[in-house]
């Protein structure tokens, strides 16, 4: 081809797909990956957890059929993107969270984080965590309120919090854990422990997924063998979760090694908390996340260096959120600074 000739580029909006594999595809599979979680948290904390799933997951699918009708746009519930927000968003929720405030953050999640961009492809954030973030400010009491898991009955009655009323303040469960007789329930996550007791919780609890937290969180184990599943399906770029693992244990080590008493360590600040949900399901969205390769790497350590920054020094014992949220909207501007250079091209672009 000549140089006067001139070259068509057709550029399209993520997920950019590399095999003949449609976003349906994926979408459905990563369904089936988190389908998992979603059981063992029901088996953890029994019928508040499942009627939270689906109660989410609906909220979700009616908004987006809600906006995409009011915008004029094919209803698009049917590639499944919706239905990942909806467990996502479900499983970064205390167990005992009110259904009521759910359903408001299931209509922002979709609302302004997903349809106020224009859907699918366009989105900026992962809707899931917009949605996380806006009830973490609006009612930072419900979203820090914890219940212990494997407690009896759990398959036959909700947690008293669950059903309050709408703009109701819910019902406290400290009479609810006394009268359930969990053994050894302070109401505090692993990641609360840590920094305000300096009590690490054991590695098998976190791997087990016996320890208090969000109803998806807990079992670090599962959520990584699901994660896995996506990983060799080549449905999820396995770099994104390494880098993020990598920058937690180069940040997290030194300090272990120099206190160990108050600075947890690598492996602990890996499991506990949200953060492998974090890197398999959320920091891995390829509408958010760059395509570049070197762009991946990071992209995932901006997420570890500040999910151990914000645990550590911030006042939040949780820093998962945050740190993606911040890595999305980096995202275009670390994709734009590590292109590849162009095959026949020199450093600023020029053909050679």
């Amino acid at each position: 081809m000549s140089r006067k000739q001139k070259k068509v580029v057709e550029i399209r909006t993520s997920p950019h797909l590399k095999k003949a594999i449609s976003v349906e595809q994926i979408m459905r599979n990563v369904v089936y990956a988190l389908l998992p979680v979603c059981g063992w948290s029901v088996y953890q904390f029994g019928l508040s957890a499942l009627v939270l799933i689906l109660f989410t997951t609906l909220t979700c699918i009616l908004t987006e059929s809600l906006f995409c009708r009011l915008s004029g746009r094919p209803n698009s519930v049917g590639d499944f993107s919706v239905i990942i927000t909806g467990l996502l968003l479900a499983l970064t929720l205390p167990p005992g969270f009110p259904l009521w405030m759910a359903a408001v953050a299931g209509f922002i999640a979709i609302g302004l984080g997903k349809s106020l961009f224009g859907g699918l492809g366009y989105n900026v954030m992962n809707p899931a965590l917009v949605g996380r973030a806006f009830v973490q400010a609006a009612f930072p009491v419900a979203i820090t309120t914890w219940t212990p898991g494997f407690a009896a009955g759990r398959f036959m009655e909700f947690i008293p919090s669950s059903l309050a009323l709408p703009f109701m303040s819910p019902v406290d469960t400290v009479d609810w854990v006394k009268a359930h007789a969990v053994d050894g329930f302070t109401g505090a996550t692993p990641l609360a422990l840590q920094k305000f007791e300096h009590v690490t919780t054991g590695t098998l609890d976190l791997l087990a997924g016996s320890a208090a937290g969000s109803v998806g969180e807990t079992s670090a184990l599962l959520i990584f063998v699901c994660g896995l599943y996506l990983a060799f399906r080549k449905m999820m770029d396995w770099r994104i979760p390494a880098a993020i693992f990598l920058a937690a244990t180069l940040v997290s080590g030194p300090l272990h090694l120099m206190n160990p008493e108050i600075y947890p360590s690598p492996l602990f600040m890996i499991l506990s908390g949200g953060l492998m949900l974090g890197a398999m399901f959320m920091a891995t969205d390829m509408v958010v996340s760059p395509m570049t390769p070197r762009g991946v790497w990071i992209y995932g350590g901006v997420i570890g260096l500040l999910t151990v920054l914000i645990r550590l020094f911030g006042g939040l014992t949780e820093g998962v959120m945050y740190a993606i949220l911040v890595a999305n909207a980096l995202s275009p501007l670390i994709a734009a600074v590590t292109q590849p250079r162009i095959y026949g091209a020199n450093k600023k672009g020029a053909e050679s």
